[in-house]
């Protein structure tokens, strides 16, 4: 069982240290299509998160355990549930820029979906969620050597889910971030049934004036494991003006 937050650094270059979050029950090595790509204008940092009761925490938590492992980045790609977590870590001064894939910072900006956040641990546990399941949150056929880097497929997975869910109110979400000075960045997927299209106009809402927003055809929940092609062409750029900062800190 992880106990602490693992990461594996994935480029070796000299542009921005971009952070790869994970959402509420996904693994952070379904990122690795996206790192590849990523790796000849950036350095790419798998993450995987505590499991078991150790996943008990709110997103706020959770990204002070992120930021002790990683130590400042330069930047933040967060899926799902891990936009609140990058919330959190963009609130406290610990990333530059944060683009955000099929997330929110927020309950509210799901909706109605909101209120059902912490049922996704029982439905995890109870659902048992597989070749079908991960096949509706891609949008397209997931080979089966790859379901389990999009659904929780283990029981210790399932109850991680459980508890990282249950958890997710226990603390407040992190602030807006329209008022700071952070770069940010919106992809979405046009056929993602976890996260609609419509989050992403809410989210926007709450980031810096002028944040731009993507909206990616034929994609479900995960873009970044579906069309990692598409999403590095949009990455890129935002990557490129994101320079690495003088004296960050690195992973200790």
């Amino acid at each position: 069982m992880r106990r602490v937050v693992e990461l594996t650094e994935m480029g070796r270059g000299t542009g921005p240290r971009v952070l790869l979050l994970p959402g509420l029950g996904a693994r952070g090595v379904g990122f690795r299509a996206l790192a590849e790509r990523l790796s000849f204008v950036a350095r790419p940092v798998l993450v995987e998160y505590p499991e078991g009761s150790l996943a008990a925490c709110g997103a706020g938590e959770l990204a002070r355990q992120v930021l002790m492992a990683a130590g400042r980045m330069d930047a933040v790609v967060a899926s799902s549930y891990g936009g609140m977590v990058a919330g959190h870590l963009a609130a406290a001064g610990a990333v530059r820029g944060v683009a955000f894939m099929g997330s929110f910072t927020r309950p509210e900006h799901l909706g109605l979906r909101g209120h059902l956040i912490p049922l996704m641990g029982p439905i995890a546990v109870l659902g048992r969620p597989g070749p079908f399941t991960a096949c509706v949150a891609s949008w397209t056929r997931v080979p089966a050597e790859q379901v389990a880097d999009v659904v929780p497929t283990t029981t210790l997975e399932r109850m991680t889910t459980l508890h990282r869910a249950f958890a997710c109110r226990r603390e407040p979400p992190p602030p807006e971030l329209r008022p700071l000075s952070v770069s940010c960045l919106c992809i979405q997927g046009d056929r993602d049934v976890l996260v609609p299209a419509s989050t992403m106009a809410r989210l926007a809402a709450s980031l810096p004036s002028g944040t731009p927003q993507h909206l990616l055809r034929g994609a479900g929940h995960v873009p970044y494991f579906t069309h990692p092609e598409e999403c590095a062409r949009l990455l890129t750029p935002w990557l490129h003006a994101l320079a690495p900062a003088t004296g960050a800190e690195t992973a200790a």
